[in-house]
């Protein structure tokens, strides 16, 4: 057996950032850009009010002065003239300040009867008005890798940005095996169970940026499992659920074996998860994840999201971990890593009591995954702790 770490490094040495592809802006949200852009223009792009009220001359403002209203300028449609001593152009927010004016007096500090403004006794040094490129100049970058949130495309379309390079979506295909599996929606046999670890790892995948593929279940027969790796080819990564273990029914490393793939590693040591196998078969990255569902999960978070991350031009990152002050006591831990199904409550993070690598409730309900070292000791109530949020 090998060390998480070591796993996880050996993964990274699978995979490299994929090609890059330009896409519309408004398909950009999720997807991590992969070069830098540049903003095409300033923004705002003029001097512009922050404030509906009057534009003039900052040397007349004082209380009481006295202004003739010589034009109007509102969002789209500036006042072509230029604001001489003595005027004032009725302004409203987002307009270009006419030529001439340096001081936007609010609405609210001035008095107007027909064309006559007459300024009051409280304004401020304040001059209500947003230079050109105070938010960001013509040029200004930015920069990859990055991984687009919503503020981040309204940025780019600020920028005037139409089309964004990013990185090329990883394609995934997850093979689950197993003769007890049926599809969810078809009625399980008394000794079958309803597939359900490719569904997670299929959301879990989409939601990182990837694109999943998921396979027909391939049954526990060599034939069967060349048949299923044959329609996985063209992936960047190839996933495949159960069957990776040592038992007389685990055939998917013997099958991957004589198709080619150049085994990695084998076992990890973890719980859940130790009968974890990675390698490369044909084009693609491989990983065969264990059969038990909380098994699955787990790896596919702590060592499938990181691979994709990587894959992304993100990084070759480890999970990031928190800390938080454990809610009870904990015994020693083992010999391997083990990742706790966890809540957190009240400022602090509580282990599930119950552990088992099938018990997929457990997972559904917990928001973490307590992380606790190889040879661990034991730990009290109150001290702090490594998790991985949910």
């Amino acid at each position: 057996m090998i060390s998480v770490e070591a796993a996880r490094a050996a993964l990274f040495d699978l995979v490299t950032p994929l090609e890059v592809e330009e896409v519309p802006l408004r398909a950009a949200r999720g997807r991590v850009l992969a070069r830098a852009v540049k903003a095409a223009r300033s923004q705002p792009p003029f001097a512009a009010p922050s404030m509906d009220g009057y534009a003039l001359r900052r040397d007349e403002v004082e209380p009481d002065a006295l202004f003739k209203v010589v034009g109007e300028a509102a969002a789209g449609h500036r006042f072509d003239g230029t604001v001489k001593p003595g005027q004032a152009v009725r302004i409203f927010t987002g307009a270009p300040l006419p030529e001439g004016a340096d001081f936007v007096v609010i609405q609210e500090d001035v008095t107007r009867r027909g064309d006559l403004i007459t300024l009051g006794h409280r304004i401020g040094e304040k001059d209500n008005i947003r230079p050109a490129g105070v938010d960001f100049r013509a040029g200004q970058e930015v920069s990859p890798p990055l991984r687009l949130r919503p503020a981040d495309v309204a940025l780019l379309a600020a920028m005037n940005i139409a089309r964004v390079p990013v990185t090329r979506r990883p394609e995934v295909a997850i093979l689950a095996t197993g003769d007890e599996l049926v599809q969810p929606g078809e009625p399980p046999g008394p000794d079958q169970v309803v597939a359900s670890n490719s569904y997670g790892l299929a959301a879990m995948l989409e939601a990182a940026g990837a694109l999943p593929r998921l396979l027909p279940i391939a049954r526990d027969s060599e034939a069967a499992l060349a048949q299923a790796f044959a329609l996985a080819r063209g992936a960047d990564l190839v996933i495949t659920i159960g069957g990776a273990s040592v038992g007389d029914h685990d055939l998917v490393g013997r099958v991957a074996a004589d198709l080619g793939m150049e085994q990695s590693f084998y076992r990890v040591a973890m719980r859940p998860g130790k009968p974890l196998m990675a390698g490369r078969l044909g084009g693609a990255a491989m990983i065969g994840l264990p059969g038990n569902p909380v098994s699955a999960l787990v790896c596919g978070t702590v060592f499938v999201l990181p691979v994709v991350e990587k894959m992304l031009g993100l990084g070759a990152h480890a999970p990031a971990l928190r800390q938080a002050p454990l809610g009870v006591d904990l015994p020693a831990n083992g010999p391997r890593a083990h990742y706790m199904r966890a809540h957190r409550e009240g400022g602090a993070i509580h282990p599930a009591p119950l552990q088992d690598s099938s018990l997929l409730t457990v997972l559904a309900r917990a928001d973490a995954l307590l992380v606790r070292p190889p040879e661990a000791p034991a730990q009290a109530a109150g001290d702090l702790v490594d998790f991985i949020p949910l």
